[in-house]
């Protein structure tokens, strides 16, 4: 098997999209994931998640290593805590296995050296963000370590955006869309901000105090 490809790779097709740092709480109860869930922790492998969209199942997923199991019932069923670390193309579906499974390519970005003021107004992008939703500035430290992949991570962005991003192979093409990302939510939080103020008000002018 030439470098960067994996055969047999375990596939698990859901309705959401991981990125490359994200932690993924996964509740696990169909007797092949719980199958393939146990091969994982066994043998200490990865696992693709990859998005099952209304127009099927993408090419492009996210490999994930089980950080933790939080629950295991007498029955098998495990709450698993995941975190995914990168990502693959599926080149082709195997279905002799007692789970899905396929042959995978792992994705490598092209080589290039990351904008520096993509990325400070990408931070400035999420700092905002972060500021409007919680009135917290995020951590400095943390921040300066961050990747548009481990900003994303932490928004809750549709699978649409979240595809978007998995399948770019440049980091400075991913911190302009997170930058545009960003900035988008910050105005659906400010209109969020004016209706609900709307409709405190209910409309009419308020006075304070009287009888």
């Amino acid at each position: 098997m030439p470098e960067g490809l994996s055969e047999e790779f375990p596939l698990f097709p859901l309705g959401i999209v991981a990125l490359p740092g994200e932690m993924i709480p996964l509740h696990i109860f169909e007797e092949r994931y719980k199958t393939m869930m146990n091969e994982c922790l066994e043998q200490e492998k990865e696992f693709g998640i990859v998005w099952l969209s209304d127009d099927g199942l993408k090419e492009n997923g996210c490999a994930c290593e089980i950080d933790r199991v939080l629950e295991r019932t007498e029955d098998g069923r495990m709450n698993l805590l995941t975190r995914g670390t990168r990502p693959f193309r599926v080149l082709e579906r195997q279905a002799h296995l007692a789970y899905p499974a396929g042959v995978i390519e792992f994705l490598e970005d092209r080589e290039e050296s990351v904008d520096p003021d993509l990325l400070e107004k990408a931070h400035e992008a999420y700092s905002e963000l972060v500021r409007r939703a919680t009135d917290n500035d995020p951590d400095a430290g943390e921040l300066a370590e961050m990747d548009a992949y481990g900003m994303a991570a932490t928004v809750d962005f549709g699978p649409d955006a979240k595809q978007g991003l998995l399948d770019l192979r440049s980091e400075n093409a991913r911190l302009r869309l997170v930058t545009r990302l960003f900035h988008a939510a910050v105005e659906r939080l400010e209109l969020i901000d004016r209706a609900q103020e709307r409709a405190r008000s209910n409309g009419k002018i308020r006075f304070g105090g009287g009888l």
